[in-house]
């Protein structure tokens, strides 16, 4: 959907995936749904610029919003790419969010936007650390709670540590994802 006004013919709850340009969006949603090319992937960053939505079974959707903060693009479509997944946001209320970080990265001023943007929405959100097949186990405790600290976020739990490569972290996140389904539909029925 090339814009956020789009309207599902069923009711079901909506995951977006959020992140940085080239964090591994599309390939964390193939290793998920163990469907590989289901979300196109390329090396290079910037080529999701729609809303794409994949039906999970018969219980929720994937929505694969487009990355924020690619250099190379244009300034007006940086904006526009923007102001999408804002409209995303503000239009949707979504069962969730799954923000992507890359490990092996400090937040950037568009990471910060994020989360202030997250938080303004009020919207649950789980963490999830792409590319940790990149960083040995023994440093990677402490980079991400740096990247925390960084971007001043209370961990709640452990934290979602994922490769799409190795396939590390991909059964956690996927069940960390049906828990946040399965309380936030307990929340919406008594609402």
């Amino acid at each position: 959907f090339p814009a956020a006004d789009f309207a599902l013919r069923h009711h079901r709850p909506e995951i977006a995936f959020v992140g940085r340009s080239n964090v591994g969006k599309s390939s964390l949603l193939n290793a998920l749904t163990q469907r590989r090319g289901l979300a196109r992937t390329s090396r290079t960053p910037g080529k999701t610029t729609m809303c794409n939505v994949f039906a999970v079974g018969e219980r929720f959707y994937y929505v694969d919003l487009p990355g924020y903060g690619y250099a190379r693009l244009a300034r007006a479509e940086r904006v526009a790419l923007a102001r999408l997944l804002e409209a995303y946001l503000d239009r949707h209320q979504p069962g969730g969010v799954v923000w992507l970080l890359d490990i092996r990265r400090d937040p950037s001023p568009e990471d910060l936007a994020m989360r202030d943007l997250l938080v303004d929405h009020s919207v649950a959100t789980l963490i999830a650390f792409t590319k940790v097949d990149k960083v040995a186990p023994a440093q990677r405790g402490a980079m991400v709670e740096g990247i925390l600290a960084q971007l001043g976020v209370a961990r709640a739990g452990p934290p979602c540590l994922t490769s799409a490569r190795s396939g590390e972290g991909i059964r956690q996140l996927r069940q960390a994802i049906e828990r946040l389904v399965e309380t936030r539909g307990r929340h919406e029925t008594t609402a």
